[in-house]
């Protein structure tokens, strides 16, 4: 009698007699096939990171008391049922049972990779394989090629390497916080590769203190990124300028220069002078670092002011050419600079209308003095048509014969 039980869709096969009757060899076969439907190993790939820990499952739907086995690529018997067979620490059991067979790979190597077989052993032995696949973890990235510290100007090339990388590994660069395109080279190395990217530039005072960094993309690496940061230290000559107070010097005021200097390394202290020479009163001109500071300026303070900072790359100046003013001459300068002002404006509007005026005039005129040209050309052609043997070319005449008739007339209607 065959019995089947929906909730499992397992078939429970009972034999009624010994007889070789067709019902009996009918109901044999039907179990037969019932046991085949259900007794086929059901396994999964496995993917793990280098040194981590790998399980490996393989699941029969029905099983009659059929041992389960697992293998590895080198067809060597990891477990048998519940039995370990092979002398390695790494693997362990974690479940076994008629339905099902799992077991776990620990600090998984490259090694390890490869096609894993599970067996059940009914007749015939049925199979099921898995591909265990070992990403290979890339190592943390180095830059080479940068020189401390680079001089302005200098041509550098930046390497970034990561080796032990399964796939390849991606390099990307950063300049600061902004992404740069390298130049990607990859290399295969058994089953692992080592990855190089480079970056070349020129270096400026601009690239002072900018951080440069190389970042791993990597599957592997999802949780950990790996990257390396280098900062430039570019040395450079410096440069200078002055600033001082907007406000129209006058005398007896108090004036203060200031001499911003930058360069790498720090400029030496600012030297002043005036006019080429030492500065000539320094009761009321006083140094104080990068500053001049005039406690009460007069007419002698006119002149040319320098400052000059070096460094052992080169040596930059700035001027300030320094005029004081009379407090009461100052107002009276800016009544004539607003009365000259005033008097160039009005030249400029009285000549733009009369170029105005006289281009109306002349477009106006135009016509007038046109029929007056050709009709004294009219009075000077005449005495020649008569005098000349030639008689003129016929183009000729027709056009002073129409000039004749057409304008001739309107200008003694004129007349």
């Amino acid at each position: 009698m065959k019995k089947y039980h929906p909730s499992h869709s397992v078939y429970l096969c009972v034999t009624l007699d010994s007889s070789s009757s067709p019902l009996t060899l009918v109901f044999s076969l039907l179990c037969h096939v019932a046991g085949i439907s259900g007794q086929y190993p059901l396994v999964q790939n496995v993917t793990v990171t280098e040194g981590g820990t790998a399980n490996m499952t393989c699941r029969v739907e029905y099983n009659d008391n059929t041992s389960l086995q697992w293998s590895n690529p080198a067809q060597q018997t990891l477990f048998f049922g519940d039995k370990k067979a092979l002398r390695d620490n790494r693997i362990e059991l974690v479940r076994a049972s008629w339905s099902e067979l799992t077991i776990s790979i620990s600090d998984v190597t490259l090694s390890d990779e490869g096609m894993y077989t599970c067996s059940l052993f009914t007749m015939p032995v049925r199979t099921a394989k898995a591909y265990m696949t070992v990403l290979g973890v890339p190592e943390k990235p180095e830059i080479a090629g940068l020189t401390k510290p680079a001089l302005e100007g200098d041509h550098i090339t930046l390497t970034c390497i990561t080796q032990g990388s399964k796939p390849a590994a991606d390099l990307r660069w950063f300049r600061n916080e902004k992404e740069v395109k390298g130049a990607k080279e990859v290399n295969a190395s058994g089953k692992t590769f080592t990855v190089r990217s480079s970056l070349e530039m020129y270096v400026d005072r601009n690239d002072d203190g900018v951080a440069y960094t190389c970042k791993v993309d990597h599957v592997a690496l999802a949780q950990t990124p790996q990257q390396a940061t280098e900062v430039l230290e570019v040395h450079y000559a410096p440069r200078v300028e002055i600033v001082h107070p907007p406000a129209v010097p006058q005398e007896g005021q108090y004036l203060k220069l200031e001499c911003l200097s930058k360069g790498n390394p720090s400029p030496d202290p600012v030297m002043w002078t005036k006019d080429g020479g030492e500065l000539p009163d320094l009761d009321r001109m006083i140094v104080e670092g990068r500053e001049l500071t005039f406690t009460s300026l007069n007419k002698t303070d006119n002149g040319t002011y320098r400052c000059e900072a070096s460094n052992h790359l080169g040596i930059s100046t700035a001027e300030y050419v320094l005029y004081v003013y009379d407090p009461n001459a100052v107002g009276q300068h800016g009544t004539d600079h607003a009365l000259i002002g005033g008097v160039v404006a009005v030249v400029v509007f009285v000549t733009l209308c009369l170029i105005i005026v006289l281009g109306r005039y002349l477009a106006r005129h135009k016509g007038k003095i046109t029929v007056e040209r050709n009709l004294s050309l009219l009075r000077l052609m005449e005495p020649v048509d008569h005098v000349l043997l030639v008689p003129l070319d016929i183009r000729v005449r027709r056009q002073i014969h129409k000039l004749h008739v057409l304008d001739l007339p309107a200008v003694e209607k004129k007349a």
